[in-house]
């Protein structure tokens, strides 16, 4: 990596800790925030929890075009600005009107972010940093989201609504802070798109033309709707009605998944590097298949409270330890899969993906895990059973470059030549 791409790159990282920081603050009480301090009622903080939802699901279809044709960097600077002005809009609103539009503003902003971040990582990045930097920025927004969150809950009060119009400004700044950051990136020349589709449809209709890519959405949508759709709705709810977990046993299982991730992101990672992609997904399948048995335990068997909550403790935990495996693998391969010119759109259709697995789990493993038990462990075992077997076929689909890259670098340093960065496979 040249020392201005090194520059770019610790840039980018200290956006994603500073972003990562200003949502902690807030996404762990917004619900109660609209709900019971602004008194807008059960229906209409429901109502913006689904918002954000919905913006991200009609922006990030454009968000890719737009990234491909104007580069990620003014992309990211406009998501900023429109997400700084959903958070402040969220603290000063005390209307329901209000509050749905600063939740269209800052739902869209983060939802654009995202794949905006990841290209730019790309751009600063080889394939043999590649992993690092993924590793580094899910690192960094897991410790950003823990420390703002741990923050945050000694701010506010929910008998004074400064104490919240206070973390949203906090929140905004964070958002302003992070684009004044940004602005200071120089981003590599970003290589020009081959053969680019003049239309959005033409582009779209090409990506749906990678199999692998195709493949490795499909597997995405299960990964997060097994795992990351289930955290705070099924798996919660579970525990609480099934396992009879305290809200404060609650709050320890969900700091033992961030605690899992910063203690194990960097020591799984020279593991998984030399690892084949496909494989080391395959093996996050059966780590959180283990973690559905083990939260079946917690709720389904007869042990004592104590060692029910142990066991849903090390359940989050579990899925601590096959995230922190998945951060280094999955983008990656994602842009690896992407050619010449198009990691933008193709990260906005895999955040796309991401998102409508985030909408869809909630909506079926909350119900299912407040009423439905034995059920509802069944199900989501089976659907990690699942992500074993996607990851394996779709290891079938990939070039020896795109599922291990680091056998292929160690092959060209033997033969005594430079690692040269694989050029992406056409679909």
């Amino acid at each position: 990596m040249t020392r201005a791409r090194g520059a770019a790159m610790r840039r980018i990282h200290v956006g994603n800790a500073l972003s990562a920081f200003g949502l902690g603050f807030t996404v762990p009480y917004l619900y109660v925030y609209v709900a019971q301090v602004r008194g807008l009622g059960a229906m209409t903080a429901g109502l913006v929890l689904a918002v954000f939802a919905v913006a991200a699901l009609i922006v990030l279809p454009f968000a890719g075009r737009a990234i491909v044709r104007r580069g990620p960097l003014p992309v990211l600077l406009a998501a900023l600005v429109a997400a700084a002005v959903g958070a402040m809009g969220l603290g000063l609103a005390g209307n329901s009107t209000a509050v749905l539009a600063a939740a269209v503003a800052l739902g869209a902003g983060q939802a654009v972010m995202q794949p905006a971040l990841a290209t730019m990582i790309v751009d600063c990045s080889t394939t043999e940093t590649r992993s690092r930097a993924f590793a580094t920025q899910f690192f960094l927004q897991n410790l950003g989201l823990g420390v703002g969150g741990l923050i945050g809950g000694h701010l506010v009060d929910t008998t004074r609504v400064s104490s919240f119009t206070l973390l949203f400004a906090i929140e905004a700044a964070m958002f302003l802070l992070l684009a004044a950051v940004m602005s200071t990136v120089r981003l590599p020349r970003a290589p020009r798109v081959e053969d680019a589709p003049r239309s959005a449809g033409g582009s779209w209709k090409r990506l749906l033309g990678n199999r692998a890519m195709v493949q490795l959405c499909v597997l995405g949508f299960v990964l997060f709707f097994a795992c990351y759709g289930q955290f705070e709705s099924g798996l919660s709810a579970y525990g609480v009605e099934a396992a009879g977990i305290s809200t404060s046993a609650l709050g320890t299982a969900l700091a033992a998944n961030t605690a899992m991730i910063v203690v194990a992101q960097f020591a799984v990672l020279k593991f998984v590097e030399r690892q084949k992609r496909s494989r080391v997904i395959a093996a996050v399948g059966l780590i959180w298949a283990v973690a559905w048995v083990v939260a079946g335990y917690a709720g389904l068997g007869h042990g004592s409270r104590e060692m029910a909550t142990a066991a849903f403790v090390s359940t989050y935990a579990l899925f601590g330890l096959g995230e922190a495996m998945l951060s280094p693998t999955v983008a990656p391969l994602v842009a690896d899969l992407a050619p010449t010119g198009l990691a933008g759109q193709y990260n906005s259709a895999f955040a796309l993906v991401k998102q409508l697995a985030l909408a869809v789990g909630p909506a079926v493993g909350g119900p299912m895990g407040a009423s439905l038990h034995a059920p509802y462990i069944v199900t989501f075992l089976l659907f990690s059973l699942g992500i074993t077997y996607l990851a394996l076929r779709l290891g079938r689909q990939l070039t020896a470059v795109q599922d291990q890259p680091w056998l292929a670098r160690k092959r060209v340093v033997a033969r005594g030549g430079a690692a040269a960065e694989p050029v992406p496979a056409q679909a």
